[in-house]
């Protein structure tokens, strides 16, 4: 038998490849299942010395530090033990984010802008690390960090004037709807491509500990874009040079279609992406203010002390459309979000601040109330100057701020524009 026909017929007994994609636990008509998840009870994940070598911790990158239980109560080792008006100026952060969202959301509705997108069920992770952090800390966000503004004050007719590119817009029309930039509030500025974040974050950790400065840096990305590049390019340079950064990955569940598992998550959790890297890695729910407040903390000091990065995946659940451009009922179950087991992040900050005897339903009703007014006051400051297309930065504008000396091409072209 000649060596053809050996060859013919061991491809006739090779047993055919197949190709799998993963496919995520419920689709439109079918019932939420989160049977699948593994989440420890509040209070039983341990909390390591900041000094414990990444090798030691490894397991912290497949538990989920909790603090407050079913009840309410906050309990175990990770309890931050917050005084209770930094709990109170929490929980009003977080509703005020989800009024200004709400509002923004109808404000695209009606045609005042063309492009806008909700936080809502991730507002304690932006709102927690926005109060902990201090402004001269630089962040390097994404387009659901509205609550790191808010959090810290941001004014909320100037994010409304940056979405309706009006006139007043601080950004002069540079950027889309919702990619703000407030230098002097700890916020980079937006980019629209995925990833970009964090060798940002890290390069600019890494040029403050060069100088010998103080400052840290702090980064968010989505389950997605731990898929690019640029994320393990980062992780790269941070456990290299021990960048004083801290590295968020934001697990909400689901892109704009497509569920975490396209990205790696049925593999394996992506807090432990940090561990090849030798990085410590924590992984938090991120609908526990208390939590969020506390892994972020542990960072911090570790950041601080000059032993470098901290990968931390946030546990949470996207409960809103990905953007005003998006239909989720055609491809997640409708009552997802209702049934996700660790509930709302503003729901469980008030139930804890009740139990504690710090909080009523007076005192809530009040907050939301407040939160409504503020932000409907500043949509009229804000829609009085213009929406979209009623008024719009100056066309000099665009010559400006580009170059340190404008060169003859761009006084030639200011000339042609009449500017």
């Amino acid at each position: 038998m000649d060596a053809r026909m050996n060859d013919k017929l061991s491809q006739k007994n090779s047993r055919p490849l197949s190709l799998r994609v993963p496919e995520p636990s419920g689709r439109p008509g079918d019932a939420p299942d989160f049977t699948h998840l593994s989440m420890d009870p509040a209070g039983a994940v341990e909390r390591p010395d900041v000094a414990t070598t990444p090798y030691e911790m490894r397991d912290h990158a497949f538990r989920l530090i909790r603090v407050l239980d079913d009840e309410g109560q906050a309990v175990g080792p990770w309890n931050p033990r917050l005084d209770p008006e930094t709990l109170r100026r929490g929980l009003k952060a977080m509703i005020l984010t989800r009024a200004f969202d709400d509002r923004m959301h109808r404000a695209h509705r009606q045609g005042k802008t063309s492009f806008y997108m909700k936080c809502t069920g991730e507002e304690a992770i932006a709102v927690a690390q926005g109060m902990l952090l201090s402004r001269e800390d630089m962040g390097f966000p994404t387009y659901r960090q509205q609550g790191l503004l808010i959090a810290r004050g941001y004014p909320l007719v100037e994010m409304m004037n940056q979405i309706y590119s009006n006139a007043a817009d601080p950004i002069k029309g540079r950027q889309l709807p919702i990619m703000y930039s407030a230098k002097d509030y700890g916020f980079f500025t937006i980019s629209g491509n995925l990833g970009t974040q964090v060798p940002q974050a890290v390069g600019w950790a890494m040029a403050s500990a060069y100088k010998g400065d103080d400052k840290i840096a702090i980064s968010w990305i989505g389950d997605g874009a731990t898929a690019e590049g640029d994320f393990h390019n980062a992780l790269t340079f941070a456990s290299v040079y021990r960048a004083p950064v801290i590295l968020n990955i934001v697990n909400n569940q689901w892109a704009i279609s497509s569920f975490q598992g396209i990205a790696g998550g049925l593999e394996t959790t992506f807090a432990s992406k940090a561990i090849g890297y030798g990085l410590p890695a924590l992984r938090v729910d991120g609908n526990d203010f208390l939590a969020v407040w506390a892994a972020t903390q542990w960072a911090e000091e570790r950041a601080r002390s000059n032993q470098g990065a901290t990968v931390i995946e946030l546990f949470t659940y996207r409960g809103a459309p990905h953007s005003t451009s998006d239909d989720p009922s055609r491809y997640r179950p409708g009552d997802e979000h209702e049934k996700w087991p660790l509930g709302d992040p503003l729901d469980r900050l008030r139930q804890h601040l009740t139990v504690i005897g710090e909080w009523d339903d007076e005192r809530h009703a009040t907050a939301l109330r407040e939160a409504v007014e503020q932000v409907r006051a500043a949509g009229k400051e804000s829609e009085a100057i213009g929406t979209l297309g009623q008024s719009r930065p100056s066309v000099k504008t665009m010559f400006e701020e580009v170059y340190a000396t404008e060169d003859w091409r761009l006084i030639e072209q200011r000339r042609e524009v009449g500017v």
